[in-house]
């Protein structure tokens, strides 16, 4: 079996990372384990996990595995859509929504051992103007916390980290008209927080915005969070790790094959957690069971 992996040694919180020398030993066991021909490289930024996905199937892999978070996962998995590769995850990012919902592995070392003989699973795919997305993509405040984030100097990766950049935007941030049209039809219009585009149900830790969205139903769920105060914003946290976020005030959950988004202004946006800009309007799709994944055999 043919098997690359990359890794991104920046993903996740640092007081979680390995040394490179404990990476090795974990891969090597593995590889070993499974008489594995494997390449294991490391990416150095922006972009080069999708160029080392790209030469890892050029090499001939079969399994092309992501040792990182929900953007590196992005990074790999775009490169072999369609392909004759499977995806192997290693979740070690801050939020690791799509490993999660999968029920892959926290520890690196059964993550590793599913990627090489995992059951495989076939996903839908997200796509806004034109770029792919396997667990969430979103429009307003979410893209909002971001970008700031993105932007900081020496930023610490983490939930806390998330959460604080979160709260201090809260109070400064305001929410953009939009209109949303799905499957033809006008969904909703007016002022909103956000708009969740979702692949999967969560964010990332536990935080389920979609609750009700699936993998493998040829849809996406697009959940419209109208405006409120930051105080009812926050006495409504509690709803995402409870699993019924829909019951709150204002929220409005829409399932769909295409739609489009409508903004003024323009609106930050952020696929699988990364910054894309601000637009004025998305157009969204699903590209159905487009990427193949190990997953434990359970799932």
């Amino acid at each position: 079996m043919n098997v690359g992996i990359i890794i991104n040694p920046a993903a996740g919180p640092a007081w979680r990372r390995m040394s490179a020398a404990k990476v090795e030993a974990y891969t090597r066991a593995v590889i070993d384990d499974h008489a594995a021909d494997a390449w294991v490289v490391y990416s150095n930024g922006p972009g080069h996990a999708r160029a080392l996905a790209h030469e890892a199937v050029a090499r001939g892999a079969h399994v092309v595995v992501a040792w990182g978070g929900d953007g590196t996962v992005n990074e790999v998995a775009s490169a072999i859509l369609y392909g004759r590769a499977v995806l192997g995850i290693v979740p070690v990012g801050s939020g690791n929504g799509l490993a999660r919902e999968l029920g892959v592995p926290a520890n690196p070392d059964e993550a590793l051992h599913v990627a090489m003989s995992g059951a495989e699973r076939s996903l839908d795919v997200g796509e806004v103007n034109g770029r792919v997305f396997f667990n969430m993509a979103g429009v307003g405040f979410d893209a909002h916390v971001a970008e700031r984030f993105a932007m900081a100097p020496g930023r610490v990766r983490g939930l806390v980290s998330y959460a604080a950049a979160g709260l201090a935007a809260a109070w400064r941030y305001t929410p953009h008209h939009f209109r949303l049209c799905g499957d033809g039809a006008d969904l909703a219009d007016g002022r909103a927080l956000l708009i969740a585009i979702a692949n999967s149900s969560q964010w990332g830790n536990g935080a389920r915005i979609a609750p009700k969205a699936s993998l493998d139903d040829d849809r996406l769920d697009v959940v419209f969070v109208r405006a409120r105060h930051p105080l009812a914003v926050g006495a409504n946290l509690w709803r995402l790790f409870w699993g019924d976020i829909s019951q709150a005030r204002g929220v409005s959950h829409h399932l769909v094959q295409q739609a489009t988004i409508h903004a003024d202004p323009p609106a930050p946006l952020h696929v699988d957690g990364e910054p894309m800009g601000r637009h004025a309007s998305f157009t969204i799709g699903v590209r159905c069971r487009a990427l193949r994944v190990r997953v434990p055999a359970s799932r």
